[in-house]
């Protein structure tokens, strides 16, 4: 690999290693053409993850590694729903599109690749029972599973209540929360009154 090729591959494992998945925009931005994303993708050093999107080839992928993708796409949403269920080992879902949430009044993003699907929250119950993780280098924001567990409850005709509950009693069962964490999102997401009754059983 001729010395001036080789520094720009340095420079991309370098823009890899801080930022985990890499987009075009993130080459462009450092002063990299595009098209040596294909060429190194071609030599196989690069993967195409999916469009515009590229990883080293000996990067180690996590079973997490849709979700570093999916927030690399689009860093505001939050992962909620089933595929938060599933980050947390929380009941036995196992969802084939990565579920986020977003703005009630934001623009619904395209994106191809990974699958997505799109929740609008509002207010306290998007911005409450954030964590952070980081997940191949990506900064990904997930809902702790007391705020999943009521955004389960919230979203039961979509998902099921059978699966808001299995949520519940796995969660309280495994000490992954506490009845005050669960009464305080039930309120957020305006379901303490569906979630009263399930609630009161468990103590």
């Amino acid at each position: 690999m001729p010395k001036e090729v080789s520094q720009v591959f340095d420079k991309i494992i370098k823009i890899a290693k801080r930022s985990g998945v890499i987009r075009i925009r993130d080459l462009i931005a450092h002063g990299i053409h595009p098209e040596y994303a294909r060429r190194f993708c071609n030599q196989g050093l690069l993967i195409r993850s999916g469009r515009g999107l590229y990883v080293p080839s000996d990067l180690d992928l996590t079973e997490n590694h849709t979700l570093a993708e999916a927030s690399k796409r689009v860093p505001s949403a939050v992962v909620s729903l089933l595929t938060a269920l599933r980050f947390h080992n929380l009941g036995t879902q196992i969802p084939h599109q990565v579920w986020m949430a977003i703005d009630r009044k934001a623009t619904l993003p395209k994106v191809d690749y990974p699958p997505l699907r799109f929740v609008r929250f509002s207010g306290q119950a998007l911005k409450e029972g954030i964590e952070i993780r980081k997940i191949e280098g990506v900064e990904v924001k997930v809902y702790n599973p007391p705020k999943t567990v009521a955004d389960c409850f919230k979203y039961r005709n979509k998902i099921g209540l059978d699966v808001a509950l299995e949520a519940l009693r796995e969660c309280w069962r495994e000490r992954r929360c506490t009845m005050d964490q669960l009464w305080y999102y039930a309120k957020v997401c305006r379901v303490s009154n569906v979630m009263r009754p399930y609630l009161e059983s468990l103590t």
